[in-house]
């Protein structure tokens, strides 16, 4: 048995709100022993992230306060050390990879400033030798252009990189603890193989042992050794991760692996061949053109949406010295077409242009060209009068339904401004409809007054949708309804969706970086990369028979939630580098 290099016994912390007190975690027991890697599992609220906070004595002081029990490290017990001590130990023998790398990377130093920071604080090195070291540990997560980032600033980082960054900076001292808080959460599935292939490696690298908190039971069944459940503030098991995925014992972790999607199924089967060096089962031996379009001979369905040689061009700022602006292609002569009542999915990378796409059918990005024909009307001739009256029937769902609510506002004023501005509905008759369709979406009528910060992750995205549908549209766009979602809360918002489409006849275009919440939604699947579709077919061609090497990459990098079904990671490695690699089109900056 290794020995054992954390110990949290019977913990119990209580936090103060404006409400009254709260317990967060009640009597918690786990255990990390050195070089292992165990999974924190458990929808928001049950208290993983208060657990990593407490460990490295991040808890708010004013508000919250360990109640009871013990955190041992290395045999020092972290509860009962000082500020100064806690300083000593964070960065330099524990440290952590946070959620959202935006929020926790300070954006008025450059990237080299915050790298250098623990390197001189903890080991003492000198201004020019922490640079060099900052500049290998960039280049040991797999940054290239490491003078260039180092002069950089956050935001000129994509999320992936930010990501890259923090885990440099938790690497930096080589700690003998790495806490990684949903290190992948609402990344792209090629992104997140990579993310976790690096902290696989530097944890085999380094002899570190790292608790991984994650609510992707995928994530877990490909890299833990075991896994603990909690659901609200309590552990409910704790077992070696293939034993609780094939033998659970405690009924929340049972209807936690209920909620796998079904596409794990198809995902090992072509995950296997593709490993195998082969095409996925069931595959054509020749390639199809990105323009083919699926077999729809059975689907007599109208047409609601056709998008032909859609094209959008971002132009930047003007150049110094007269030179003129670059201008980047996010779409370049995207088409297909959305029958009434279907779900069309549009899959990639982050970059690849689904979201450009989806805002650029509704308008919100003017398109630079092409046509786009909703329901027999060309959107892109239409004036103010007659879009204003369009929007109507096209809504969308953000992604970020925090950052799309107005925190002043309560729900009610959110969904009756839509009906103020299309409707001739009276006060009375608003309520009515707000009520209705919020009752539709499995809320009650008491929360139209309640503010947006007043609600969970997956009931505010119950808002989205019920804003969307507040004016009864045809056409909705869903824009990763679900990325950052607890499994169990996501399979919720999709069954929702599903039975809002079957009872109303809507029609989606689902934009996803997640094969299998797709294969759970869509009819059809279009996938982007670089702006371009590279691949279009039905779900079970897509599945079962893909052709671009790009498509098998998603395919491959999707962590399967079966520990039996573990692909080698160098094997998995080569299919998803090759993929990108296919992707990797010409520039897209145009004159």
């Amino acid at each position: 048995m290794a020995e054992t290099l954390l110990s949290i016994e019977n913990l119990s912390i209580r936090i103060d709100t404006s409400r009254g007190p709260i317990h967060p975690v009640r009597n918690l027991d786990l255990t990390i022993s050195r070089g292992e890697m165990v999974g924190l599992v458990g929808e928001s609220g049950s208290g993983k992230s208060v657990t990593a906070m407490s460990i490295t004595g991040l808890l708010p002081a004013r508000q919250a306060r360990i109640t009871g029990g013990h955190i041992r490290f290395a045999g020092r017990d972290l509860a009962a050390l000082s500020d100064r001590q806690l300083r000593e130990i964070r960065g330099r023998d524990i440290a952590t990879i946070f959620q959202e790398p935006m929020t926790a990377l300070n954006p008025v130093f450059t990237i080299r400033d915050q790298l250098t920071e623990p390197l001189r604080r903890h080991l003492r090195l000198g201004r020019r030798q922490a640079a060099d070291r900052a500049g290998q540990l960039l280049d040991m997560v797999g940054i290239r252009n490491t003078a260039r980032v180092l002069a950089g600033y956050p935001h000129e980082l994509s999320g992936g990189m930010r990501q890259r960054v923090m885990i440099a900076m938790a690497m930096a001292c080589e700690p003998k603890l790495l806490i990684a808080d949903e290190p992948t959460t609402a990344l792209d599935v090629t992104t997140q193989l990579q993310i976790l292939d690096l902290i696989m490696d530097l944890q085999e690298q380094h002899g570190t042992a790292v608790l991984l908190i994650t609510h992707d039971l995928g994530v877990v069944a490909q890299t833990c050794q075991r896994v603990a459940v909690m659901y609200g503030g309590e552990l409910q098991e704790t077992a070696p991760t293939e034993q609780l995925f094939a033998a659970p014992r405690a009924d929340y972790t049972k209807r936690l692996l209920s909620f796998i999607p079904s596409a794990n199924e198809h995902v090992v089967e072509a995950v296997e061949a593709l490993a195998e060096g082969g095409a996925a089962p069931g595959s054509a031996r020749v390639e199809t053109p990105a323009d083919a379009r699926p077999e729809e001979a059975d689907d007599d369905a109208p047409v609601l949406l056709e998008v032909t040689d859609l094209t959008k061009v971002f132009t930047g700022r003007r150049r110094r010295l007269g030179r003129p602006a670059e201008a980047v292609k996010a779409v370049d002569g995207v088409s297909f077409r959305v029958r009434r009542g279907r779900t069309l999915a549009i899959v990639g990378e982050s970059g690849s242009g689904k979201s450009t796409t989806g805002r650029a059918l509704l308008r919100l990005h003017e398109p630079t060209s092409g046509a786009v024909t909703f329901n027999g009307v060309d959107l892109l001739a239409a004036g103010d009068d007659e879009l204003r009256r369009l929007r109507a029937q096209m809504q969308i769902v953000f992604q970020d339904t925090y950052a799309s609510l107005d925190p002043r506002w309560t729900i009610h004023r959110a969904l009756a401004e839509p009906l103020r501005l299309h409707t001739d509905l009276d006060d009375a008759a608003i309520r009515a409809r707000i009520v209705e369709v919020m009752e539709t979406v499995g809320l009650r009528e008491e929360d139209i007054d309640r503010f947006p910060h007043e609600f969970s992750g997956g009931q505010r995205q119950r808002i989205g949708i019920a804003r969307a549908l507040i004016l009864n549209p045809s056409l909705v766009v869903c824009d990763e309804p679900v990325s950052a979602l607890d499994v169990s809360v996501q399979a919720q918002v999709l069954d929702l969706m599903k039975r809002l489409q079957r009872d109303l006849g809507l029609t989606y275009v689902f934009i996803s970086h997640d094969l299998s919440v797709v294969e759970m939604m869509a009819d059809e699947i279009v996938v982007m990369s670089q702006g371009r579709v590279v691949e279009r077919g039905s779900v079970e061609q897509i599945f079962t028979a893909p052709q671009h090497p790009y498509t098998k990459a998603l395919l491959a990098a999707i962590p399967v939630a079966d520990p039996t079904a573990r692909v080698d990671r160098a094997v998995r490695r080569r299919i998803v580098e090759r993929g990108v690699a296919a992707a990797d089109l010409p520039e897209k900056a145009v004159a």
